[in-house]
């Protein structure tokens, strides 16, 4: 009997123990869960993400750099990639956003996985899977933080709300989006929760300036630790991303905020001064560590900027409380403290502006770039990422739902505990800083949303938490049925209300399809651009020669694309003869650089925008080759008349030339407003403003002459995408992508009635031209002729064009043919040089021609950038051009027959050999007069501006549409489904 009674006290003991265990420890399994979901969340479309020939899919342009940061880690492990030369040609640059602490951190496991020497493969798996395991990681700090302001039922809601956000925060972190984003959230968060122990620590300790003084580390040890790891753990962050001093800066403002609470209640500021001194301190050092650009200011390297700015923080918290003790010494009013500390920050503002403006207007850029929502240049506005959201309100419940608005309950409920008589923690003012400018960055840039997740989910414990206080909401997961009893219905009404605003928009059946975190993220995918531009590319890489090797310089192995290379003190490279350039948008740099192996101008870190801007924009030939040779003789093109680059580029004398150009029909459509929001000039390259004013009715039968010559149509960019460089000198297509694009549209909106062009409210035409014929368009079309009082042209009636997704051309010297024809007038002689070229791909055939004038003595000279025959290639240090001549050249004058009646022409053919396009050699042609019976009118003549156009008789009108300047080519249709065109006549 009494063995049984023993065995029942023990087992009642054991129970006891087991119910005390999990009431301790039951949100461990409930977090592991969580992170699960979001992991598998963020991994449901791995199987799209393969590698092929060991050509990766990635879901992000940038994530292509990170890739070849990773491959470059592997190669140089430990170090991170410092300078590099494979981009933002002819000059190289830093890349310290690149090649950092998150690339180190995926090739660390890499090579545990790979045992010391993982494969391509190896590393691409891991790259894949990385961020995905960053994003779940983030939910321990948000679970922590969520904690110490609502306990742990707080910190649950915390980590669900992060889990079922399906904003910026999600999308930037599935498999295949090989950016850093993830790892700035995670080590924020970290540094966050990290400052908020250390505060919290120090409120407790409460260190003062005499234990420093008396050296006393028994009273300081604790204190100095924290504060330390929490110095680490802001450095962490830095590592990860060099812009990341702006979190430096949200503490600059917390220290300032509570310091001066602290005074003014009558509590030594030195306690919170002490953290801010040691933590600040301590990133200063690291940081320091961390240069690689010695002198620099830019936020996005390594550079003074990051220590100095950790220091002068540092340096302020020790400041301030002395100041404090001065202030006493003084016996001023403790209220007036504020103002002097902030009159005292505007005065130091005002001598760096004097003193130091560089460093000065740094900082000031970056606050209103980043921080403030209206500094944004127009520049910015032409990334997608960077542009601030059309609808904040709209944009914040996209991302949120009404968790945001909860969060903003929850910021007010800490800023009145003090006055409700509650505990009132220092960590609590750092959170209410942090949301609030977290808040202001998300107004600023819609990418920044994704740091504005952590305070979402975290300052929704407070919510939590007072809601259960309110309720007086006491039941235990561990004390069983009896405490659920005890509930009233009101209570559990008021909690599951709630519960339904924060988290029922966010689950299935009730968020709109496509809109729940798990519907995102399985519709990740790989880029498209990365798709298209990749058999372009792969061309590129095998039908031109290595960087180092053109012209047969033999020097490809001075330019390893996985070597180390010493940064010029000068910033600008000094590439071996050999070397060449691709110049592109900046879009496309990455892609050039790791699909293309080639060595791009310009890049997503937007060097060289200004300049390939300039280029695409250049409205003759002559003036796009001033700014070849600009960019060659390490000048900035942009914004200079032609006679001043001539003078730049006359005393030139460099090998480092721009060899290729690689165009998309993205260019030559929607994303020319962003190219030349750039450079200039700014006026409008969609009407001739002498002939069509604003407010002017133009009838239906005028529309065609009216918009039939713009400005667009001269640009290099146009002539390259829609004329195949017919009637250009230096510049031939050597490879066009086989994938053909839906085509370019023009159209007018027509009153049926009228028959006059329809204006806007701003009197600008609804004429559209050479737009994209993608779904949105062709969505506003369909919404037109659903509206039988409006009209609009056959579109036949503009024109149409079609072309290839990606082009890729050649710039060569040409070779100049000449001759001379004994023809009566030579005034009204015209000389053509015209040949059929083989595109390589199913369009098939077109025609080049290139025409000219005869002088006094009745000789010519044509020059033309296609050959004959095909005798240079890689080999030689040369291109294998996919595009092929089917003929030689048909060379012709013609001109008025002597006695007025009807024309006299001299014709003849000619080889043009490769060698005379590519070293700019002479052609001789010797013509023989030609006889034809139709005297009436010249033989066929093809005008040199049209001969390659489907529609040539109205072709000449299509030009881009504006849609919004993005160059992300993120999906941004008006999910209304309004039609948002652009009027021809408005400036881009």
């Amino acid at each position: 009997m009494s063995t049984d009674t023993d065995r029942v006290g023990e087992e009642t003991e054991s129970s006891a123990s087991l119910l005390e265990t999990w009431r301790e420890w039951y949100h461990v399994p409930i977090l592991g869960v969580v992170m699960l979901f979001m992991f598998w969340v963020r991994t449901q479309s791995y199987d799209r993400f393969g590698m092929e020939d060991g050509i990766p899919s990635l879901a992000a342009v940038d994530s292509w750099y990170h890739w070849r940061t990773v491959r470059w880690t592997a190669e140089n492990y430990p170090r991170t990639m410092p300078y590099e030369i494979w981009t933002s040609f002819p000059t190289g640059r830093y890349v310290g956003q690149f090649g950092t602490l998150f690339d180190q951190i995926i090739v660390t496991v890499a090579m545990i996985v790979g045992l010391g020497d993982p494969s391509p493969e190896t590393l691409y798996t891991v790259s894949l899977l990385a961020v995905p395991a960053m994003a779940a990681l983030v939910a321990i700090p948000v679970f922590l933080m969520g904690r110490r302001l609502g306990g742990t039922i707080g910190g649950i809601a915390s980590v669900l709300i992060l889990a079922l956000a399906p904003g910026q925060f999600l999308t930037r972190t599935t498999t295949g989006q090989l950016q850093h984003h993830v790892a700035e959230v995670l080590f924020m968060a970290i540094a966050i929760l990290a400052m908020m122990v250390a505060l919290r620590v120090a409120e407790r300790e409460r260190p003062i300036y005499e234990l420093v003084a008396d050296g006393d580390w028994d009273a300081l040890r604790t204190p100095t630790v924290y504060s330390a790891l929490a110095g680490i753990a802001l450095s962490l962050y830095i590592w990860v991303w060099p812009p990341g001093i702006v979190l430096v800066g949200i503490l600059a403002a917390f220290f300032t905020v509570q310091l001066c609470l602290d005074y003014v209640r009558d509590v030594s500021p030195d306690h919170v001064a002490f953290v801010g001194a040691v933590s600040l301190a301590i990133t200063a050092v690291v940081t320091t560590l961390l240069i690689e650009q010695p002198g620099s200011t830019s936020t996005t390297s390594f550079g003074y900027l990051q220590p100095v700015s950790a220091a002068l923080v540092a340096a302020g918290c020790v400041f301030m409380a002395w100041f404090a003790r001065q202030w006493d010494g003084y016996d001023l009013d403790r209220h007036y403290y504020p103002a002097a500390i902030f009159g005292l920050i505007g005065a130091t503002f005002l001598v760096m502006w004097l003193v130091l403006p560089s460093l000065f207007s740094t900082i000031f850029d970056n606050v209103t770039r980043r921080v403030i929502p209206f500094g944004e240049t127009a520049t910015d506005l032409t990334i997608q990422e960077a542009q601030p959201p059309g609808d904040f309100t709209a944009h914040i419940f996209h991302e949120f739902r009404a968790t945001f608005y909860t969060m903003l309950v929850g910021l007010a409920l800490l800023v009145a505990r003090p006055f409700l008589g509650r505990e009132y923690r220092t960590e609590y003012t750092l959170v209410i800083v942090w949301a609030l400018f977290l808040t202001s960055m998300a107004a600023t840039q819609i990418r920044f949303s994704y740091y504005l997740v952590l305070a979402v989910a975290v300052v929704n414990a407070v919510v939590v938490a007072e809601t259960l206080r309110f309720l007086d909401f006491d039941v235990s997961l561990s004390d069983g049925i009896d405490s659920i009893r005890q509930v009233e219905a009101y209570q559990l009404i008021v909690l599951l209300m709630v519960v339904l605003l924060l988290f029922a928009p966010f689950l299935p059946y009730v968020a709109a399809a496509g809109t729940t975190a798990v519907d995102r993220g399985g519709a990740a995918a790989p880029h498209s651009s990365s798709d298209l531009w990749q058999p372009s590319n792969q061309w590129l890489a095998e039908n031109t020669p290595e960087p180092g090797n053109w012209g047969g310089a033999d020097r490809a192995d001075e330019l390893e694309p996985y070597g180390t290379y010493e940064a010029p003190e000068d910033g600008n490279y000094d590439y071996p003869e050999g070397s060449y350039g691709v110049i592109s948008w900046w879009d496309y740099g990455h892609l050039i650089t790791v699909q293309g192996e080639r060595m791009p101008h310009s890049n997503p870190f937007q060097s060289g925008a200004s300049s390939s801007s300039a280029f695409f924009t250049a409205e003759s030939e002559e003036r796009s080759e001033l700014i070849l040779d600009a960019i060659a003789a390490d000048e900035s093109p942009a914004d200079r008349t032609d006679e001043q680059l001539e003078s730049m580029v006359a005393d030139g004398d460099s090998d480092e030339e721009i060899r290729y150009v690689m165009i998309d029909d993205q260019m030559a459509g929607g994303k020319f407003a962003a190219i030349s929001t750039w450079s200039g000039p700014d006026y409008d390259y969609y009407t001739t403003p002498e002939d069509v004013q604003s407010g002017e009715q133009i009838d239906r039968d005028d529309v065609a002459d009216r918009f039939s010559d713009v400005p667009y149509d001269n640009t290099t960019l146009s002539q390259l995408y829609f004329d195949d460089a017919v009637g250009m000198e230096n510049y031939r297509l050597v490879h066009e992508n086989d994938e053909r694009t839906a085509g370019f549209v023009s159209y007018a909106i027509v009153d049926a009635e009228t028959d006059q062009v329809l204006m806007d409210e701003n009197g600008n035409h609804q004429v559209f031209l050479n737009r994209m014929m993608d779904q949105q368009t062709q969505q506003e079309i369909m919404l037109i002729q659903q509206h039988p009082q409006y009209d609009h042209l056959d579109i036949e009636m503009i024109g149409e064009r079609e072309g290839s997704a990606v082009k890729t051309y050649e710039r060569v010297e040409g070779a100049t043919i000449t001759g001379s024809a004994d023809v009566s007038d030579h005034e009204d002689a015209t000389v053509t040089a015209a040949v059929e070229l083989d595109s390589g791909v199913d369009r098939g055939t077109f025609d080049y021609v290139q025409q000219g004038e005869l002088d006094e003595n009745g000789e010519f000279e044509l020059t033309v950038p296609y050959a004959t025959n095909d005798e240079l290639g890689v080999d030689d240090g040369y291109t294998d051009s996919a595009v092929e001549a089917t003929e030689e050249f048909t060379v012709t004058v013609t001109a008025p027959a002597a006695d007025g009646d009807g024309f006299e022409a001299y014709e003849d053919e000619t080889d043009v050999p490769e060698t005379a396009v590519v070293h700019g050699e002479e052609v001789e042609v010797t013509l023989e007069e030609v006889s034809f019976e139709d005297t009436e009118e010249a033989p066929d003549e093809t005008d040199g501006d049209d001969s390659n156009e489907t529609d040539s008789e109205d072709d000449d009108s299509d030009v881009p549409d504006s849609l919004d300047g993005s160059t992300d080519e993120e999906d941004d249709t008006d999910e209304s489904g309004s039609l948002a065109p652009v009027a021809a006549d408005a400036a881009p």
